[in-house]
């Protein structure tokens, strides 16, 4: 009796004989082509004549596919998630930004003003001082709802537009040293006061910046003087009627208020 010959089994190389590998178990037998009838070798998986794909491939290529499909959905919605809860943690995290009890809008709003009606006014259409008004009402409003993102944004902005003023007076200069102090650079803000005191001695907000700028750094000292300074000038300077006195009278008062204490 005559062995039948053996091949090398396609997918493993061992001898092999009959219908399948006695080794891997691969098919040995002849397969052709659906589409043009070329015939094809054990393992292939596309006929190398037209590129069809061969028996089971479709729908192995096809159930693969969807399987990768289904993980990059899988994996993009979890990215999503991760990067939401981040976002959430820092938002939370994050700490509200410190409102100067200096702080107040003053009488600088008006149509387009932060929670004013209208629409927001195109501010590359103001002049240096109606841009700085409006921004400064803008971080003091943002601020005041812990919107951190809004302070950060906008307050070199309106450090910018005040740089860029063609004249300054005491308010102007009052608001530039609010957005230094909530920006927790006290220097420039005493800097500001001394200049507003040399213009006009004996103005009151020289020594409110003087007196908030020592609470900001801790220097008791500092503030009992400037408290002390504020309540000697306080009669002949409310007499004056200084229209910044009147726009920024609830924090005038409730500095006196804290002098008197």
């Amino acid at each position: 009796m005559t062995a039948t010959p053996s091949t090398p089994c396609p997918a493993c190389g061992s001898p092999a004989s009959g219908r399948f590998c006695s080794t891997c178990g691969a098919s040995l037998l002849p397969r052709q082509c659906e589409g043009c009838r070329a015939d094809l070798s054990s393992q292939a998986r596309f006929c190398h004549r037209c590129g069809r794909p061969v028996g089971g491939a479709a729908a192995a290529g096809a159930a693969a596919g969807g399987s990768d499909r289904s993980a990059w959905i899988f994996a993009g919605a979890l990215s999503l998630l991760l990067v939401g809860f981040i976002i959430y943690k820092v938002s939370a995290d994050a700490p509200a930004p410190q409102v100067p009890a200096m702080a107040n809008a003053g009488s600088a709003g008006g149509e387009g003003a932060p929670g004013g009606p209208g629409a927001p006014p195109d501010i590359s259409q103001m002049t240096p001082r109606e841009r700085f008004d409006r921004l400064f009402n803008r971080i003091m409003t943002a601020a005041e709802q812990r919107d951190s993102a809004q302070v950060q944004r906008f307050t070199p902005m309106a450090l910018g537009a005040y740089a860029q003023l063609d004249q300054y007076d005491a308010d102007a200069r009052y608001h530039a040293a609010v957005l230094h102090l909530q920006a927790g650079d006290p220097k420039a803000a005493l800097a500001l006061a001394d200049t507003i005191l040399a213009e006009s001695p004996g103005h009151l907000f020289g020594y409110i910046i003087r007196g908030t700028a020592a609470e900001y750094t801790k220097d008791p000292a500092a503030l009992a003087r400037a408290r002390r300074d504020f309540a000697g000038h306080f009669p002949a300077e409310s007499a004056s009627a200084k229209p910044e006195y009147r726009d920024h009278a609830p924090v005038i008062e409730e500095f006196l208020q804290a002098a008197r204490r």
